[in-house]
């Protein structure tokens, strides 16, 4: 018999009730998304079975024809328990389950299906065999000894084993505790092979921390060290082995960048680096905008996709549009075997290990560090940078690492800043150049975690329209590192200060002056500007933190977000 036991809330009350009524038997589905249709209620949890309740189902995704599916199925007599778009697909399997297996069953439903999505099923009529299907929602096979698991994202199995097998689009797969049988929509078997991941389950873990989000953060220096001793070698940048021959980047026409969210900021200031150093028209585009638009794009063009997760929707729409009009891909990623890197002409990892908060913190700085790199390399090959800057670029670009571990021993400054901010209603977040992308990133952090209206600006622009916004009430960070343009930002803290506006000032350390223009000053390493955002990123993303934290937020899980997004 199929037994369930679902809950709305957290894990934590689920295992409350789990204690009380345990569940027996080899083999489950169990899941722990928000619901896309219906409130986030015990109804609409999943898993979502049947009218006979045979079979049980879990489904990440999104179904867009569900509505017609949906009153179809009420025509033939079925009965709905949820307002889910998931609970169609369990009922439309049972429609087909009649005179076939469960296999084909799920096979039939699919067909019908419109959308994005993965799903794992299982049936009291065939015990010990696990149904999971792919179609734009990433699916992972952890192999075992035997054990197997179906899985959305690594760090689910990584306790039991580091054996992945990754499912590519429209494949079907049949699972047993002993072993699994891949095919494709049509029954048509398909041979794949497994990756040996290097993570382990302590990566997963908060050791210590009192959130991920707070461990991801201090890993940042140790993250960037691993990525510039996997490029650099003899203070020279190896991308020989990227896939894309030299000759072709030589003869580059353009680049596009393609991302969302943090690693669009990441973009951004990928933009600056590239063009500063390679000389080379760079566009940055939103996948989702990419994807509907004609971008002007041909065999010259090197399409950057970036994506932590590799399994982001929007993007990988736009690396499939791209590849159509003949440019090649470098994509720069964190999770090998990705649907991404897969879909790829050649792959940067950025080698962040596992990130498991939500708001995206180290492997922002893991982008920026690659991109870093990929400048000064195409800056070399096209002979547009000298040798010698570039070896100076590289030897202050390690000692990044050891300023940002400095900075984070001063953590306690945030903390202070964040204890007196935590009640405003607004930020407006403003940089200049390069660190203008960090204000944009700044503005989403604080936004994502701590749900206080948020705003990125060039500072430049303050006066087209923010400054409107401007009073005692309302929470203004400025990034006023060193630079030649620093002036200019002290010009527009001057304007905020007239207004009464609440100044926090991110400024590099000795430039004690700033202090009688703001109320709040965070003081970060002295670098060159060009490498600042590796350095920024870190008060940024504390204040947004603590912030946060002091209003009681749940800061590694902030409401209405995934970690991945899978579906437009």
């Amino acid at each position: 018999m199929l037994s369930t036991r679902k809950l709305s809330g957290k894990i934590k009350g689920l295992e409350g009730l789990l204690r009380k009524r345990p569940l027996g038997g080899n083999i489950g589905v169990g899941h722990c998304r928000w619901a896309t249709h219906g409130a986030p209620n015990q109804s609409n949890a999943h898993p979502h079975l049947d009218c006979k309740a045979e079979i049980a189902l879990v489904h990440n995704g999104i179904i867009e024809n569900y509505a017609q599916i949906k009153s179809s199925l009420i025509k033939k007599g079925h009965k709905f328990r949820s307002q889910t778009d998931t609970e169609v697909i369990v009922h439309l399997i049972e429609e087909f389950y009649k005179n076939c297996s469960l296999e084909e069953a799920t096979r039939k439903a699919v067909s019908k299906l419109q959308g994005s999505f993965a799903i794992g099923v299982i049936s009291k009529r065939e015990p010990g065999k696990l149904i999971g299907v792919r179609l734009g929602s990433p699916l992972i096979i952890g192999i075992g000894k035997c054990e197997n698991f179906l899985a959305s994202d690594i760090p689910a199995v990584l306790e039991s084993t580091r054996e992945i097998v990754f499912l590519d689009e429209k494949e079907l797969v049949i699972l047993t505790k002993d072993g699994f049988r891949v095919t494709n929509l049509n029954g048509i078997e398909i041979s794949k092979k497994s990756t040996r991941i290097d993570w382990n389950i302590s990566c997963a873990q908060k050791q210590g921390y009192k959130h991920f989000m707070l461990k991801e953060i201090y890993e940042q220096p140790k993250v960037l060290r691993r990525i510039l001793s996997a490029y650099i070698k003899g203070n020279v940048i190896n991308f020989n082995d990227l896939g894309i021959s030299p000759a072709f980047l030589k003869r580059l026409n353009n680049i596009v960048i393609v991302a969302c969210g943090t690693a669009f900021h990441a973009g951004l200031v990928g933009k600056y680096a590239l063009e500063k150093l390679a000389r080379i028209t760079v566009a940055v585009d939103l996948s989702s905008e990419f994807r509907y638009r004609t971008p002007m794009i041909d065999k010259k063009t090197l399409v950057v996709a970036i994506s932590q997760s590799g399994e982001t929707a929007d993007t990988l729409a736009a690396v499939a549009e791209a590849k159509r009009k003949g440019a090649k891909i470098l994509s720069i990623c964190n999770v090998v075997g990705s649907s991404l890197t897969r879909a790829s002409d050649c792959v940067c990892y950025t080698l962040a290990g596992p990130e498991i908060g939500v708001a995206s913190t180290k492997a922002y700085t893991a982008q920026l560090a690659v991109l870093y790199l990929l400048a000064m390399y195409l800056g070399r090959i096209r002979n547009r940078a000298p040798l010698e800057l570039i070896r100076r670029l590289i030897k202050e670009l390690k000692t990044i690492a050891l300023k940002q571990e400095r900075f984070l021993e001063k953590e306690k400054a945030v903390l202070k800043v964040a204890k007196s901010y935590h009640r405003m209603g607004s930020f407006l977040y403003l940089g200049r150049r390069i660190n203008y992308p960090s204000a944009l990133e700044g503005a989403l952090k604080l936004k994502e975690i701590s749900y206080i209206p948020a705003e990125g600006y060039a500072a430049g622009e303050m006066k087209h329209g923010p400054i409107a916004l401007i009073d005692e009430y309302r929470a203004v960070v400025c990034i006023a590192v060193n630079s030649d343009i620093y002036e200019k930002m002290v010009s527009n803290i001057q304007e905020i200060r007239s207004r009464s506006g609440k100044i926090v000032a991110i400024a590099s350390k000795g430039n004690t002056h700033i202090k009688d223009y703001v109320q709040k000053t965070i003081y970060i390493p002295k670098c060159l500007e060009l490498f600042s955002p590796l350095l920024v990123a870190l008060p940024l993303q504390l204040l947004a933190y603590h912030i946060a934290v002091v209003r009681g937020c749940d800061v590694d899980q902030p409401r209405n977000l995934a970690k991945s997004v899978t579906v437009e």
